[in-house]
């Protein structure tokens, strides 16, 4: 069978998906598991989950190194393949112990994405269309998200919750079997984005450079606060709404599912404004602080209507993903030639931080019967997050004048 010849950005978001898709595998399953399951319970399940994070917090900047080192494509395919199959071996072996174990071994390949990604993005893409493909290579990972529970869910009903883990793996594999042949020589099929070959210009990685700068570090708390305000709406918003606002469940879930369609059109819209200006932080600033207003409104809201709360929500989530592109870019403005897959190792660790900080937090609001809280959180942090971004754009035009 001949496979199909790919253009070096779809390939990058075919992987992106991928890597979506297994970071929700488990958590969209674990009602499945429960209920046919007695031996294993909800804070079991939540500690496996938790070592996937962990586990890709701490080794992510470690990845970065060797991205940079050994090549992103290769280390690329080798993250596909390890956690494909960390995946596909969990529909084989039906015990707990090997669960945490695939999971930690799954977050070991999640570190290699953002890094490698990043790295390869941006040492070939474009100076002109760079923020387009980082909203494409952000775009295909809602797509991740959006496809896995239907597909999981349909999976484990037809059959079982053993063979939607073994598709799981198996989409990751065959994905690698397509790429893998690229990866051998870090070759890709030329289209408009990609810069012409030219081996005088290649960048080789410095290994001496400095990367625990101000900057690179003010990164990483950005993405850290863009995780908590994030997940505070993806993963709260409907117990807050439920319990805060006197609306139904099916209605949350309608507001939810505005928040995630909107943040997808928004990356995709944030992506032309990153490419037709270089005040990244401006962009970013402004959609944040507006955001933030949204939010600070939900807080105080005392009429529950379904359509003002869904229309607040799907706002946010518009102006968040207009955020993304941006938010890369100024990673990549603090990133030394050579030293991309390091850099994004690091600010990336900022989303794993956020991913165990954010549940507790968040948790324990709601626990203290203060569902709106859930809400003053998001604008605060987003507020947090705009100064910031404001501070590395004011910081970088004093630097080039």
């Amino acid at each position: 069978m001949k496979l199909p010849r790919l253009s070096l950005l779809s390939q990058i978001c075919i992987t992106h998906l991928i890597s979506h898709i297994h970071m929700l595998v488990l958590p969209v399953l674990m009602p499945v598991m429960l209920l046919t399951n007695n031996d294993i319970s909800f804070v079991q399940i939540g500690f496996a989950i938790s070592v996937f994070n962990i586990v890709s917090a701490l080794v992510q900047a470690p990845v970065g190194f060797f991205v940079d080192k050994l090549g992103p494509k290769r280390v690329l395919i080798a993250g596909l393949i390890v956690g494909s199959l960390s995946f596909l071996s969990l529909g084989f072996i039906n015990h707990y112990t090997w669960l945490v174990i695939a999971m930690g071994i799954a977050g070991l390949a999640n570190a290699v994405y953002h890094p490698a990604d990043y790295a390869i993005l941006s040492q070939n893409v474009t100076e002109s269309r760079m923020g387009r493909a980082f909203s494409l290579h952000t775009f295909s990972g809602y797509i991740g998200f959006a496809v896995t529970p239907t597909l999981m869910l349909t999976v484990s009903s037809l059959y079982n919750v053993s063979m939607a883990f073994i598709v799981s793996g198996i989409i990751g594999l065959f994905a690698a079997i397509i790429l893998y042949p690229k990866a051998k020589n870090e070759s890709v099929k030329k289209d408009p984005l990609i810069i012409p070959e030219n081996p005088a210009l290649a960048v080789k990685p410095n290994n001496k450079i400095p990367l625990v700068t101000p900057a690179i570090l003010l990164m990483l708390v950005l993405f850290l606060l863009l995780s908590l305000s994030g997940g505070s709406i993806q993963n709260f918003s409907v117990s807050a709404l439920v319990t805060g606002y006197s609306i139904s469940l099916a209605d949350a879930n309608i507001a939810l599912t505005a928040f995630l369609v909107t943040s997808s059109i928004g990356v995709l819209v944030g992506g032309q404004l990153a490419d037709y200006t270089r005040r990244h932080g401006l962009i970013a600033a402004g959609a944040l602080v507006i955001t933030a207003l949204l939010a600070f409104v939900l807080a105080i809201l005392t009429v529950s209507s379904t359509i003002m709360i869904t229309f607040l929500i799907g706002a946010m989530g518009f102006l968040s993903g207009i955020i993304a592109p941006s938010r890369d870019m100024l990673v990549r403005s603090v990133s030394p030639k050579g030293a991309e897959g390091r850099v994004f190792g690091i600010v990336s660790t900022g989303f794993n931080l956020g991913g165990t900080i954010g549940p507790i937090l968040f948790g324990w609001i709601l626990d203290q019967g203060y569902p709106r809280g859930i809400f003053w959180s998001t604008a605060i942090f987003m507020v947090l997050t705009a100064i910031i971004a404001f501070y590395q754009e004011t910081k970088g035009r004093k630097n080039k004048s």
